[in-house]
């Protein structure tokens, strides 16, 4: 039941995220946005995502997470919600800068949740089927819309999917409250109280190369998992010729694609393990896989419109959303006693980094009229992150 809920609780994280990028084009036509602009929306939500993560993160392990999960899903879809009713481009990029703050609190919420109540050899599956709700987010997300529209032909109509994303989240609230009984996702004290030999843990944190894998391996894989969610419909339409009607069903199918390399990216590493392999190789070998499938954007970016460029694309979507279980279960090996911080410093990284180059590949978008160096390059950049493991990443400590 709690996997569930944690699959549910990313699907509404996604789809809030991903109504605006189904309706860019439409959207920034409307406001009268350029290229730049709407990379600068992308920057702040990134930003306010990367700054949520650091307050979310030391609040996850000092709060309850019964309590602060749902009460964070409910300071996300209210932004979300409150999108609908914007007006310009500022009042845009306030309700962006609101909802990235708010929703980076799900992910050390969720994460401490699967530590909590996984074993080591399984949280990969776990963290795989906790992801994949962000494929069924963008799956339904552009089903919803294109029906939407099919029914409201009004110049507005983009303003009542917003909405309607917004309110589904009072029904995972409800739900939570009734499925999580008091002290169930409580954690062991004991084992934090055997992790701490006196140094204080940011120090511990910062002289531990491990988590200077992890840094450089969450910039890359977000890199190229964030710009192409925000920039994939503008490439479509804009950079390909596709209508707005066949860019949001190719995005549901995009985003099965990505389900798909998630869920089969746990399953690889857990049976992997379960054939002999230590429990870091695994990880690292479906981590490999999975950067090599990523790099298909360098195709991707000389394909012209055709079934060859979107059988392409969706193997782009299996590489890249499959790094995400890799990378959160290398994370949960870095402390029991401040998973938190940990992974809030970690994803703060990988958002204040990755935020700017949307505002980067908005004025590549207005001075070159192309998408295509930007696809090709975001692809490469799970690679640094293979780099960065192989190279930092204790051997003697691994399994």
């Amino acid at each position: 039941m709690v996997s569930i809920l944690l699959l549910l609780a990313t699907m509404i994280n996604y789809m809030d995220r991903q109504v605006l990028a189904n309706m860019s084009v439409r959207i920034t036509d409307q406001l009268q946005l350029s290229d730049p602009e709407y990379g600068n929306i992308e920057w702040a939500f990134g930003t306010a995502f990367a700054f949520g993560s650091l307050a979310f993160g030391f609040l996850v392990d000092r709060v309850s997470v019964r309590w602060l999960y749902p009460a964070v899903l409910v300071a996300w879809s209210a932004v979300g919600f409150a999108t609908g009713f914007v007006w310009d481009y500022r009042s845009l990029l306030i309700c962006r800068a609101m909802l990235g703050f708010f929703e980076a609190g799900h992910w050390p919420c969720a994460l401490v949740v699967t530590h909590t109540i996984l074993s080591q050899q399984n949280r990969p599956f776990g963290n795989s089927i906790l992801q994949s709700g962000a494929s069924f987010g963008a799956i339904l997300t552009p089903i919803i819309i294109a029906g939407f529209f099919m029914i409201n032909e009004d110049k507005q109509a983009w303003r009542p999917p917003f909405q309607i994303v917004g309110l589904v989240g009072v029904f995972w609230v409800i739900a939570w409250c009734f499925a999580i009984p008091r002290g169930s996702l409580d954690r062991d004290k004991r084992t934090e109280h055997r992790e701490s030999d006196g140094t204080p843990w940011f120090i511990d944190l910062l002289m531990n190369p491990r988590f200077w894998a992890l840094a450089i391996m969450v910039i890359s894989i977000n890199s190229s998992w964030q710009l192409i969610r925000a920039w994939l419909p503008k490439f479509l339409q804009t950079g390909r010729g596709y209508s707005e009607n066949a860019a949001l069903l190719f995005n549901s199918a995009y985003y099965l694609a990505t389900d798909v390399g998630c869920i089969g990216a746990g399953f690889t590493a857990m049976w992997l393990t379960r054939k002999g392999f230590s429990v870091h190789g695994s990880r690292l070998l479906t981590y490999t896989v999975c950067s090599l499938l990523a790099c298909f954007t360098c195709l991707a970016a000389i394909l012209p419109q055709g079934w060859p460029l979107l059988a392409v694309l969706l193997v782009v979507g299996a590489g890249t959303l499959g790094l995400f279980p890799c990378y959160y279960s290398f994370t949960q090996e870095l402390s029991s006693a401040n998973l938190g911080k940990a992974t809030g410093i970690l994803s703060f990284l990988g958002w204040i980094v990755a935020s700017p180059l949307h505002r980067v590949l908005g004025e590549y978008v207005k001075s070159t009229g192309s998408y295509d160096l930007g696809v090709a390059l975001v692809g490469l950049a799970p690679l640094v992150g293979l780099a960065a493991m192989l190279a930092l990443w204790p051997k003697e400590k691994a399994g």
